[in-house]
């Protein structure tokens, strides 16, 4: 079973570029399983800082294969930018394989997104307005368009011209927009075609091949649990399945092909957006936080909202993903701390508490955190390669947080370069 799920705990930007490049050393092929260019997966290479949002983390390794994988949804002229970024940083994409069932986000997904939030008004869901749930809602309502329609040039047209019939019929009627031509469309994304056109294959017998033979996969996940449009913040979540079980489907694989699931794990808790927060800080400690962690979106440059670890939601994730280890990360950004807490358990408006995470969303903003406190250090952590050149303080806190989520720490990450890491355990 060569298989490895590489995914986010808790509301995303845990780190997990990082991880996967890390563990792209030990694989064969890395595989991105589900969302768009609202993911963004950042990678330090010495003076090189990557910001990735839909190739996966295992690109910089030439001998790793590269696949955007068919659960994903694909907008084709920033992919085709992503390319040209890597080029001008040295790092070839001769490697890149795209699933020709993943589906297109095209030029209206964009303009709905951005007028259905606009139409939300002070409801609105915090998305990043890259087309990425009007495209998935088109997937499942099968009017989306594929990767394989758009190499067909003839076939392309054809399908674009259905789509617009329904699409520019709501952007007229209910938002008295213009719409698309085909025209138009085809043209934009005809120098994405070109280029692009090569990669396209069946990328799903390609990932069957690579485990048949032996060869470790990495398949890493977008956003993460606490967004999936099943388990997560319902409303304020993303529209794909970042879950373990997401990673199979939007991969093409079996789950008995899977040997481990890392959960990676910010030493903090953020999320991006609206939506409940039981452990948000708004104090100096949070303003802290944000500054030191440099907590704003890869993707959207918004300032990200902190708060301490929230091990209810992260033993909600390990349930959901049955993780067999946690990628503990961001740790040095604690360093300075004279205390650190944890939550432990949420006291519910009756004045009950519980451990357990709510199943009613409406509940979860009504919560109020309960937490543990440990003592924190002083020190620069960044140089450590091992557990025990840690503070004890700061190792008591990795054990405490493993002990409270049932799942052991694999790895922790001390720093933003790719050699800042303890490895108590490679799960590959």
């Amino acid at each position: 079973m060569p298989v490895t799920i590489v995914l986010g705990a808790q509301w995303g930007d845990e780190g997990k570029g990082k991880i996967v490049d890390h563990l792209a050393e030990r694989a064969a092929m890395v595989v991105r399983y589900q969302g768009g260019t609202n993911a963004g997966h950042t990678i330090v290479l010495g003076e090189t800082v990557l910001k990735l949002h839909q190739v996966p983390s295992g690109i910089t390794r030439p001998e790793v294969a590269s696949v955007l994988g068919h659960g994903m949804v694909i907008t084709p002229p920033d992919l085709l930018d992503e390319l040209e970024m890597l080029h001008e940083a040295g790092i070839t994409t001769d490697n890149l394989h795209v699933s020709a069932n993943a589906h297109l986000v095209m030029p209206y997904h964009l303009e709905l997104d951005r007028l259905q939030e606009e139409r939300r008004g002070a409801r609105s869901i915090g998305t990043t307005q890259r087309g990425i749930g009007p495209a998935y809602a088109d997937k499942y309502m099968r009017r989306g368009l594929r990767m394989q329609d758009m190499v067909d040039q003839t076939r392309f047209a054809e399908r674009i011209e259905t789509a617009l019939e329904s699409v520019n019929a709501e952007l007229r009627g209910v938002y008295e927009h213009p719409g698309f031509t085909v025209e138009e469309i085809v043209s934009a994304y005809e120098p994405a075609r070109e280029v692009l056109a090569p990669f396209v294959t069946d990328t799903a017998q390609l990932i069957r091949q690579y485990i048949n033979d032996g060869k470790n996969v990495l398949l890493e996940g977008a956003q993460a649990t606490m967004l999936d449009i099943d388990y997560g913040t319902y409303p304020f979540v993303t529209s794909s399945s970042p879950t373990a079980g997401g990673a199979c489907q939007g991969s093409g694989i079996s789950p008995l092909d899977v040997d481990e699931i890392v959960g990676v794990v910010k030493a903090y808790t953020s999320r991006v957006g609206t939506g409940p927060f039981p452990t948000e800080l708004h104090d100096e400690v949070g303003d802290w936080i944000v500054n030191t962690g440099n907590e704003y979106g890869t993707t959207t440059g918004r300032r990200r909202r902190c708060g301490w670890l929230d091990t209810v939601s992260l033993r909600y994730a390990a349930q959901v993903n049955g993780f067999s280890g946690i990628a503990l990360t961001r740790l040095d950004v604690l360093s300075g701390l004279n205390e650190v807490r944890i939550c432990t358990g949420y006291r519910l408006p009756d004045g009950t508490v519980t451990d357990t995470y709510p199943i009613d969303s409406e509940m979860l903003g009504q919560v109020t955190a309960e937490y543990e406190t440990l003592p924190g250090w002083e020190d620069d952590i960044h140089s450590a390669r091992a557990l025990k050149d840690l503070p004890e303080t700061a190792q008591a806190y990795c054990e405490r947080v493993a002990e409270l989520m049932g799942v052991p720490v694999a790895l922790i990450s001390v720093g933003a370069e790719r050699q800042d890491l303890v490895a108590l355990r490679w799960p590959i």
